[in-house]
């Protein structure tokens, strides 16, 4: 038999459940050929930044206390025009990156597009909150209208392309949550199998 008459026809790769096709994904992907890091570094990798998150998150709350109990209403800020302007600036970067992914149709896009919605969030919430009496109106008008419907917007797109490429991979069934589906390469980060 040759190589070609062992390949798979469509008819047999349509034939095949979710669960066969995410393993013969797999099978095809890159594991093992060296484009990847040894598996042993990514564990380590991934404690390292799951350790860090949680120490952060740990350390957050005490100070999110302390700055609640110290910091004063008010507090003349140096450098607020280059603070403002600044931020603008890297907003305005993250808009134009993706711009530039989604004209390309680069998966990079997933990234930028939601770093630009965190940032339009911060902003918002940074525009009401330092707004003075006569302009806090024009501040609540914009995050409304304008900054918050537009992060919600690309956040949600994400979403729905990290879900339709779970689904186009077989990790997500077409009516599972989002939230289910697993790292693109899940064994890499599952403990070892156990020696028979």
């Amino acid at each position: 038999m040759s190589r070609t008459e062992e390949l798979l026809t469509n008819e047999q790769i349509a034939g095949l459940s979710s669960a066969e096709r995410q393993e013969l994904i797999r099978r095809l992907s890159r594991i093992g050929d060296g484009y990847l890091p040894p598996r042993e570094a990514l564990v380590r990798m991934r404690r390292h930044r799951l350790g860090l998150m949680v120490i952060s998150a740990a350390v957050l709350v005490p100070w999110t206390v302390f700055l609640a109990l110290t910091l004063p209403s008010r507090y003349v800020a140096r450098n607020w025009s280059l603070t403002w302007v600044g931020f603008d600036v890297l907003l305005l970067a993250m808009f134009a990156t993706t711009a530039l992914l989604g004209w390309f149709r680069r998966q990079l896009l997933i990234q930028t597009a939601f770093a630009s919605a965190v940032l339009l969030l911060c902003d918002a919430w940074f525009d009401v909150t330092t707004a003075s009496s006569s302009d806090i109106w024009w501040a609540l008008a914009s995050a409304l209208l304008i900054e918050v419907p537009i992060a919600l917007f690309l956040m949600s797109g994400t979403a729905r392309l990290v879900r339709y490429m779970g689904v186009r991979f077989y990790y997500l069934e077409p009516r599972e949550p989002l939230w289910r589906m697993p790292l693109v390469v899940p064994e890499l980060f599952d403990p070892p199998a156990e020696p028979n």
